[in-house]
């Protein structure tokens, strides 16, 4: 019988019919031994084991029985009176007993279950002495050594049942935790591919089209008085759009920026300059401190991406007249600087982020350069510039040798 089991599995239904053919047949026999031999009571010893087997039969049909231990255990002593009617009557009602220590054991709590095997083994011993007419120790050992080895086979079934909900619970738990890590993991992922978005769009479209606003700007004031300084600003203009088209779809791509296709990020940075120079009222310069140092991709678009947004904070905040930007190698690092002799301004009273106004560029810079390693340095003062220093490391197998620093200067 599985009757206070929560549910049954292939295993535990196979035992549970095993159980009810070994109630079914011990009862068989008991009644087929009273009617062939030459045993008294037959009839009464027929009847009782009948008796025996619908009580038996009437447990599993009740609902009760399969959730309630008061009710079950009500079940299993109308079943034990019938078996003690049955043992009064014939001897062979002791087999009976071997199935039912696995009954008391089961539906009955372990102490409860433990003194009623006991009592059943003892009233079992005690039918067959009477039925012997003498007592000796043989008689006692089957009953007893049944009851042990029912009580050994179901606590170890009992305990490997525990351990296997142990083991089932901790399956949950581990499902539930690897689905609360996945979605922790797809939630961190799509806020760092936001901010990611937020920095390339900042370094790219952003920068381009603030470029394009200044150069526009540019162009209404120098009209109509001189007319071909406004189409040179138009066209300037018109260039950075085509520029910026570039970076957009390259930025669609997820692709390297275009500045650097095809070139180094020394060439690109001397580009920058020299494009920066030109459409605006600046004197950009750029220097190579050493020769190229070969550097992972993700490193020369984070430079790269570093050098473009100081440029553009140095146009549109600084009122610099000249900018310098620098590449060079430190120990074990690349290092960028922009250093400009504008306005400066306080480094502890930077202005909060705001999507209206800007102010995403310093920490769009920090950001990149903190997810490749790097460093992101800010000196500057009211009226004494400002100097931006950003540092990778590189390879411990990349070689940087001295030579004499290449200057370009671009003035406007």
């Amino acid at each position: 019988m599985n009757t206070a089991a929560p549910a049954l599995t292939p295993t535990t239904r196979a035992l549970s019919w095993c159980l009810h053919l070994l109630v079914v047949g011990l009862l068989a026999l008991s009644a087929g031994r009273a009617v062939t031999g030459p045993l008294p009571y037959a009839g009464p010893t027929v009847a009782v084991a009948a008796g025996c087997g619908l009580v038996y039969a009437a447990g599993p049909l009740l609902p009760r029985i399969r959730g309630d231990r008061r009710a079950a255990a009500w079940w299993l002593a109308a079943v034990g009176a019938v078996w003690l009617a049955l043992l009064a009557l014939s001897a062979d009602g002791v087999w009976v007993a071997f199935p039912l220590y696995f009954l008391q054991l089961h539906l009955l709590p372990r102490r409860t279950g433990l003194a009623a095997v006991a009592a059943t083994a003892l009233a079992a011993i005690t039918a067959f002495a009477a039925h012997q007419g003498s007592f000796s120790a043989a008689m006692a050992i089957g009953p007893a050594l049944g009851a042990a080895v029912a009580v050994a086979v179901v606590w170890g079934y009992q305990a490997l049942y525990r351990e296997s909900e142990r083991r089932r619970q901790l399956i949950e738990e581990l499902t539930a935790t690897r689905a609360d890590l996945a979605e922790a993991q797809h939630t961190a992922g799509v806020l760092a591919e936001r901010e990611r978005l937020a920095r390339e769009i900042h370094d790219t479209l952003a920068q381009g089209l603030s470029s394009i606003q200044l150069l526009l700007r540019a162009a209404e004031r120098n009209l109509p008085g001189t007319p071909e300084n406004a189409t040179r600003h138009v066209g300037q203009a018109r260039q950075a759009a085509v520029d910026s088209l570039a970076e957009a779809r390259r930025f669609v791509a997820a692709l390297a920026p275009p500045a650097l296709e095809g070139t180094t990020l020394a060439d690109a940075l001397e580009r920058l300059c020299a494009t920066t120079g030109a459409r605006h009222r600046l004197t950009a310069r750029f220097r190579l401190d050493g020769e190229p140092v070969p550097l992972p991709t993700a490193h020369e678009v984070a430079l790269l991406r570093v050098a473009q947004s100081a440029l553009a904070n140095t146009v549109r905040h600084a009122r610099a007249g000249a900018v310098d930007v620098t590449l060079g190698r430190q120990g074990d690092e690349v290092t960028l600087s922009v250093v400009d002799d504008g306005v400066g301004f306080d480094p502890g009273r930077l202005p909060v982020p705001d999507p209206e106004t800007g102010g995403f560029g310093l920490p769009a810079m920090r950001t990149r350069l903190h997810a490749l390693g790097g460093t992101l340095g800010l000196d500057s003062a009211p009226g004494h510039g400002t100097r931006l220093t950003a540092r990778l490391p590189v390879s411990a197998g990349s070689q940087v040798r001295p030579s004499p620093p290449a200057e370009t200067e671009v003035r406007s």
